[in-house]
């Protein structure tokens, strides 16, 4: 695209201006399809910074962007992979790629296991080589490499279904095979600079113990596959539009990944965003707090009052509150695809625990167990749910989750920790695998407390199918769709009592 000129020198074209304008409408609409908060304040701030920075140094326009439109350090991965997306940094093939074109693979469909594969042979050992040196510039034409000859899907089909696969570009690579190569190479050259007395490398094998100098070539494989993505989806845009590719091949903030698709990597980031939250939330609750201390009008008082001013209310009187803290259990299951979900609620509460009077944790999968004393360890969130699993009494003879078992144990064995100052949070998705539901038992724990809730990280639309007992306990309390970090946030700070 053709650089806007510095003020003072000749105005841009108006279809330049118009070119502009629509891609920073258009980067501004996808961003607010990933849940930021952009009004036109910070949308017309973003145009005075293309206005004053121009296109001349793509990284400066992207900083002064991201400080226009952002809010948060957590939304810089999307505002990133979108921004290259409606400012690329080219079109179309790379030019090195143009230069010297790698063949195309001889069919849609990977080469057999131990057929040879020469260009796929010497684009690793390239690769190798670029990582062991730690070469960004060499790693960057590789991956324009790499999608050419590797990522196309559907030339010959029909209109419209052809597109460009990261994923598919990846796996026939397999970069992550290349670690012991790249750290026997490293070992080598370490070597070869000690016999000749040279300095010492600081990536070398002397500097680093064996498994931090393997964490770093895992890192630059990380950061070469996150090239090799960039790269897919700007080929993808150019065939089917910058906006199609953001709402699809754009991953969402921390925040809005959903709880049950969330993978290894995605619940890791989320733990970190435990304790910014939880301070967050805190800060709604406490002002909750004072707010409702004031406690409601009196209006016998109010009106005695308004005799001294003529018979108007200028002075209202309240009728004073004292609330208590109130109590909190939370009922968590921690079976399969839910436990993600269980898991980051019960760090978020506990990170929490000083707005409440009382936190009490019990887990289930078909027997339900306190496991308060394991949230207070300070061990790693990570390991969590493995040590709910192995340390307390959650599951019975079978390993399947049993909603009906579960509330039956906890309204037989546990009630006592259910009082009228006490809420209680159920999680989970309600699925029963046929059994008995048992909501009577749902009930009795209802029956006892304050407020019952129940937050479920399916959308409602799946709770009549399959094994979902999920209408069946919403007649008895309060169900709830939570399948993010977001939602579930509102709604602690809407539901909880104060």
């Amino acid at each position: 695209m053709t650089a806007t000129p510095r003020p003072g020198g000749p105005g841009p074209s108006t279809r330049e201006a118009a070119d502009t304008a629509a891609r920073l409408t258009g980067l501004v609409r996808a961003l607010r399809g990933h849940g930021l908060r952009i009004g036109p304040a910070e949308t017309v701030d973003a145009a005075a910074v293309l206005d004053v920075l121009g296109f001349a140094d793509r990284e400066q326009m992207r900083a002064g962007l991201a400080a226009a439109l952002l809010r948060s350090d957590g939304q810089r991965s999307v505002f990133d992979a979108t921004f290259d997306l409606f400012f690329p940094l080219g079109v179309g093939t790379p030019e090195a790629v143009r230069a010297d074109p790698p063949p195309l693979p001889d069919g849609p469909e990977p080469p057999r296991f131990g057929r040879p594969d020469p260009l796929r042979d010497q684009l690793r050992e390239r690769l190798a080589a670029a990582l062991a040196a730690d070469d960004l510039a060499a790693q960057a034409r590789l991956a324009g490499e790499v999608v050419e000859a590797f990522g196309r899907y559907g030339a010959g089909s029909a209109p419209g279904s052809a597109g460009w696969s990261a994923q598919q570009a990846l796996g026939r690579l397999s970069p992550e095979t290349l670690l012991a190569r790249i750290l026997a190479a490293l070992r080598d050259r370490q070597a070869v600079r000690d016999q000749h007395g040279g300095p010492l490398d600081r990536h070398g094998a002397t500097d680093l113990a064996d498994r931090l100098l393997a964490d770093e070539i895992r890192r630059r494989i990380s950061d070469f596959r996150a090239l090799v993505s960039g790269e897919a989806r700007r080929r993808a845009a150019e065939l089917h539009g910058p906006e199609r590719i953001a709402e699809r091949a754009v991953a969402p903030t921390a925040d809005r990944i959903d709880f049950l698709y969330a993978g290894r990597d995605q619940l890791a980031e989320l733990r970190r965003t435990v304790h910014p939250l939880a301070r967050k939330l805190a800060t709604r609750l406490a002002a909750r707090r004072r707010r409702a201390a004031r406690g409601q009008i009196d209006l016998r008082r109010t009106l005695r009052r308004s005799l001294t001013t003529g018979g108007v209310p200028l002075r209202p009187a309240y009728r004073l509150r004292r609330p208590a803290r109130p109590e909190l259990v939370l009922l968590c299951d921690v079976s399969g695809s839910v436990a993600g979900f269980a898991d980051f609620t019960m760090l978020l509460v506990q990170a929490m625990s000083e707005q409440f009077s009382k936190v009490r944790v019990f887990a289930f999968v078909n027997r339900t167990a306190e496991v308060t004393g394991l949230l207070r360890d300070g061990d790693d969130p990570a390991r969590l749910a493995a040590r709910i699993l192995a340390e307390a009494d959650v599951t019975g003879h079978h390993g399947n989750s049993d909603y009906g078992s579960a509330l039956g144990d906890f309204a037989g064995h546990h009630l006592d920790a259910v009082g009228p100052r006490t809420c209680v949070l159920v999680l989970g998705d309600a699925r029963t695998n046929h059994r008995d539901p048992d909501p009577d038992a749902l009930r009795r724990i209802a029956a006892r407390a304050r407020r019952v809730f129940w937050l479920n990280p399916e959308p409602p639309s799946l709770w009549p199918t399959g094994d979902s007992a999920a209408l069946a306990y919403a007649d008895v309390v309060e169900m709830h769709p939570c399948r993010n970090a977001r939602r579930l946030g509102e709604l602690i700070t809407r539901l909880l009592p104060v």
